[in-house]
């Protein structure tokens, strides 16, 4: 007779070539009904899971995470709620929004130079008339400050810019006016 222990990754290989299994809201039909119901009084799928925590927070069959919510709903062929579920959402999509990659996050600068690519005259600031500036952008990108630091001296300035709209991003140092 084998051990448990050595039975146990044997019952899990069963399980995993059970997969792919049938979703959650698919099978359990009073969870899909719940769901279904929610989602058409436009609650949010975060809502939702919670809700149905503490709604029946003794039926371990009752619970669904949000993602799941919105696999069904956003998965075509395999979703088992309704397509026209979508509108329920908030933000009204038919499709995800492809997430992005975090080097995908921060806006590239066309032509930008390297730090490391400065000629040595600037690196070691033994001459004076190099600056150094940078975009400090408030929240929600509707205030700015400019900040101009002269390497030689360490001469700073600071140049303020309230946006009425978005600051522009690589619009360069002309969004502040010129600095003489």
């Amino acid at each position: 007779m084998p051990s448990r222990a050595i039975a146990l990754p044997g019952r899990r290989r069963v399980q995993r070539a059970r997969r792919p299994k049938p979703g959650k809201l698919a099978v359990n039909e009073r969870l899909h009904d719940e769901v279904q119901t929610r989602l058409l009084e436009k609650y949010s799928p975060q809502q939702i899971a919670r809700r149905l925590q503490l709604d029946f927070p003794d039926d371990a069959e009752m619970r669904v995470s949000p993602e799941t919510i919105y696999q069904s709903i956003y998965v075509q062929g395999r979703g088992s709620l309704r397509r026209e579920l979508h509108q329920c959402l908030r933000t009204g999509r038919a499709l995800r929004k492809p997430q992005r990659r975090a080097d995908q996050r921060r806006g590239r600068i066309p032509d930008m130079v390297n730090i490391s690519e400065r000629p040595p005259e600037v690196e070691d600031r033994a001459v004076p008339g190099h600056w150094e500036g940078d975009l400090i952008l408030g929240a929600g990108g509707k205030s700015a400050i400019g900040t101009l630091v002269e390497r030689a001296t360490r001469f700073v300035m600071l140049l303020h810019r309230a946006c009425q709209v978005k600051c522009v991003s690589g619009s360069g140092p002309f969004v502040f006016g010129w600095v003489s």
